[in-house]
Formats: structure tokens, sequence, C-alpha cells
């Protein structure tokens, strides 16, 4: 379905119905906003009413070039109000960490808990940001400004070495679905995680100190998209937060840590 906002924006919704609690996926960078089948799966099993939306730029969602992080809990509300949902939980993975902690930060009367898995934690020079990323160049063309990844992208490739063993063997198998959609989402142009990343590597717009929420921390040790310095710096500055740490999973084969986390969500 799509959600039109007030200012005219068209947004593309996939929800699975029902009742019970409600999660708020966020799609990591880049994807079309599709559900994954093992997200679904995991939801249907535990009685969970899981929503996810393309962000701007993907999918079928109208652009909105200039977005940063904090966007993204207008356009949530938006969403919820929409379909009639007062208050949930939310996750978001990778790229959908920070719009997952935006929402739990400007909406916290309705955000009730969250999960953030390989998210990115805010830009600052408090450590070294980029240490232990394989593949740092398209975040620090982003954190020249949006021409500068505009014209990254004109030339960008992905290197296969950025993903370990076990991110290649649940992309050939259970999560197949997350690569197949990175892949659909690529090839229909680059605007998405331009306006992503320029979003990532310039100032949040809110503070963490502002989510209230318990917050889990989900990390892979061996993730060399989004190292484990990230999950660290989200664990220590949000204030109800707890820390997964998957030592032997990389960036995707942490995914299958996500039915117990929607458990932690439900134990709440």
């Amino acid at each position: 379905m799509d959600v039109t906002l007030a200012d005219g924006r068209l947004l593309q919704v996939n929800d699975t119905g029902g009742g019970g609690l409600t999660v708020l996926w966020h799609q990591g960078s880049p994807h079309t906003g599709i559900l994954y089948t093992p997200l679904v799966e995991a939801a249907q099993e535990r009685g969970i009413r899981l929503v996810t939306y393309a962000r701007p730029s993907y999918g079928e969602s109208s652009p909105y070039r200039g977005r940063d992080v904090t966007s993204a809990a207008d356009d949530v509300r938006q969403i919820m109000d929409e379909l009639g949902i007062e208050q949930f939980a939310t996750m978001g993975y990778s790229g959908g960490g920070p719009h997952a902690l935006a929402c739990a930060a400007l909406l916290p009367e309705r955000v009730t808990s969250m999960v953030t898995l390989a998210s990115v934690a805010p830009f600052n020079d408090s450590y070294d940001w980029y240490a232990g990323m394989f593949d740092d160049s398209g975040l620090r063309a982003a954190a020249e400004g949006v021409e500068a990844r505009t014209r990254f992208a004109e030339t960008e490739e992905f290197k296969p070495e950025s993903f370990t063993a076990t991110d290649w063997a649940a992309l050939q198998s259970d999560w197949s679905s997350v690569g197949d959609d990175a892949v659909r989402a690529t090839q229909a142009g680059p605007e998405g995680s331009i306006d992503d990343d320029v979003a990532f590597a310039k100032p949040w717009g809110f503070d963490l100190a502002q989510v209230e929420a318990p917050v889990l921390v989900v990390q892979g040790g061996e993730d060399r998209v989004i190292p484990p310095s990230h999950g660290d710096w989200l664990t220590r500055h949000c204030s109800m937060s707890e820390l997964w740490l998957r030592p032997r999973d990389g960036h995707v084969s942490v995914l299958r840590a996500c039915p117990v986390a929607m458990d932690w969500l439900r134990a709440l």
C-alpha cells in the first residue's frame, strides 16, 4: 500500500496485519521496501504484526532530497497514524538502525522498545568512526556532501571481501532475500543510498540520551561493514541499553538473531 504524507510525498508500506505486538522494521541500505521471508516467518510464529516501509527514493517511495535521519520519525508517525497503530516496537538493521533510533528518540510516547542490528553509530570525532570498515570510501565521500557522494556513485563497486564467510553462507541460504533485494534496489538507482549515507555522515539532529525506551544492540564481532566499535558506542550512549555481541557473526549473518530479538521485544 502507499501512504500519502502531509507534504504530498508517497511512501510504500508493507504490513502483515493482525493483532498483538506491532514491530516496525527499518531496512538496511539499499532496499526496495519488501518484507524479508525470514522476518515474516519469525513474526508469524510469535503473533507479531510486522510493518516496514521504503525510505524516500527507495522502491516506490517519493524522493526527499536533503533528508536527514530525524525525518524518519515524522514519516513513521504519519504511517502509523494511517494504519491506526498508537504504540509499537521498532527494529533497525544496518542503515535502518539510525532511523529506528530517531523514532525512539522523537516519538517517545509511541515507541515502547527497540532493537538495532549492525547499526551505524552517530558520526562524531570522539573515536575513529571509520576504523574497522573494510571499505569506507562511500561514507568518506558522503562526509564531503551530496555532490561528492553522487560523483562516487558513478564508479562505485561492491567489494565482496566486505562480507565474511558466514555472511555469504547466510546470503546463499536463509537470508538470500536480503541480497536479492539489495541487487534490485541497486539496479533501480543510487539516490536512496546517497541520501542515506549523507544523512549518516552529518549530525543526526537528536541526542541518543533522548532515547528512553529499552534498547537491544545486536552486533557481529566480525562485521567488516559496520564494525563492533559502533555497537559499543551505541550501547554506552543509550541509557537503557543491552549489548548482544555475536562474536562469529558478520554484517549479514547477524540477522539470524532476529527471532530471539523479537522474543526480547515480546518479553518487554
